[in-house]
């Protein structure tokens, strides 16, 4: 179908050097030679210069190289990636170009090669600065690991990232806490933060269906979550995403073209497409729509995703939806009457409690147009 220009490129790297415990995404086990490597960015290769001679990538404002773990590629194929990326689309400063990091595989060479070839924004998979709290998660590396990682990022890189995460099996809040303290003592500019989330047939499923691993407890992911709200705000941080903080200027442009309806390609297998135009909005994964949505659902999806971020939805946004969605302005006063939204300078926001209430809050929205 005829479409609006994507707005957003997200190009799919699905190899660890191991798998975690947790893990569900679409990824694989390989060694550092690993010939599928070479074959998967040979195809990337292949689909970002087809995608730029049919002109879909003259409009990108930004561009994510997720996974997976991209890092462990290795510096040649990153560079045959990014050499393959810059020749395909206008791959300036002004486009926010993120790369996903592991520390067992960022080196300063790689840093410095990735930088000179258009990454401007690093996002690394800490999860924790504990050694033992990373034993149980299974990842690949430690907290020294972690720490020479995010110095040999900042080498180069003024944008870094840090992801963490909480409810882990035998975290304390004190060691979650430290590790929020840590990547604001390391001067990232960016934390992202997640819950656990048992996800089903990981290997942490199973230990828990044998009663080897307790389920995370809401309550005290609540109670985590919150605390790094604390600890980041109190730092500077704002928090601009249901998940993520950002130093002001600093905030993750791709993350946001998500949450505010942009239409975004993705090539590499699993990775997820969504197009569409004022009628239709269509995801495409390896080339089987897995989503469609009418205008009316489009509307009803956009009011749900403003939710994911702290500025939610101006008046007129509303105002508009209910053209096709006629309750719209009721539900939004029934959400603040339960205290999951509220009304600040002519904007519908999501509240804390909305936020951790997030299938209350967003459930209602989309079933505006079921």
């Amino acid at each position: 179908m005829a479409h609006d220009p994507y707005k957003a490129l997200y190009l799919h790297i699905p190899f660890c050097v191991k798998r975690c415990g947790y893990c569900d995404f679409a990824t694989t086990a390989a060694a550092a030679d690993a010939p599928a490597m070479d074959e998967h960015v040979e195809s990337l290769v292949l689909d970002i210069r087809r995608a730029s001679k049919e002109g879909e990538l003259g409009a990108l404002e930004t561009v994510y190289i997720g996974g997976g773990t991209p890092s462990h590629l290795g510096i040649a194929r990153l560079s045959s990636l990014l050499y393959a990326l810059s020749l395909s689309m206008h791959l300036t400063p002004e486009v926010e170009c993120t790369m996903e990091a592991n520390p067992e595989s960022l080196t300063v060479p790689m840093v410095r090669d990735i930088w000179a070839l258009g990454v401007n924004r690093l996002s690394i998979g800490v999860q924790s600065f504990d050694d033992g709290v990373l034993r149980r998660l299974g990842r690949a590396h430690d907290g020294d690991g972690a720490r020479r990682a995010v110095a040999a990022a900042q080498a180069r890189f003024e944008n870094v990232s840090v992801d963490l995460m909480c409810g882990i099996p035998g975290q304390s809040a004190a060691s979650f806490e430290a590790s929020v303290r840590e990547a604001v003592s390391l001067g990232v500019t960016h934390v992202s933060v997640y819950p656990l989330t048992i996800e089903p047939h990981t290997p942490f499923d199973r230990a828990v269906m044998r009663g080897e691993m307790a389920e995370p407890d809401e309550d005290e992911e609540a109670a985590a979550m919150e605390a790094a709200r604390l600890i980041l705000e109190n730092a500077g941080f704002q928090r601009y995403e249901v998940a993520s903080y950002a130093r002001p200027g600093f905030e993750s442009r791709h993350n946001t073209a998500y949450w505010t309806g942009a239409p975004y390609l993705g090539l590499g297998a699993s990775a997820v497409t969504m197009t569409q135009n004022a009628d239709r909005r269509m995801r495409v994964q390896d080339g089987r729509v897995v989503d469609e949505l009418d205008a009316r659902q489009m509307a009803a999806e956009d009011l749900m995703l403003a939710m994911r971020m702290a500025r939610g939805v101006a008046d007129e946004t509303v105002a508009a939806a209910a053209k096709r969605l006629p309750d719209a302005p009721a539900v939004f006063d029934e959400l603040a009457a339960l205290g999951l939204v509220r009304h600040v300078g002519g904007r519908w926001r999501p509240t804390d409690v909305g936020w951790l209430c997030g299938n209350e809050l967003y459930g209602r929205l989309l079933d505006l147009a079921p």
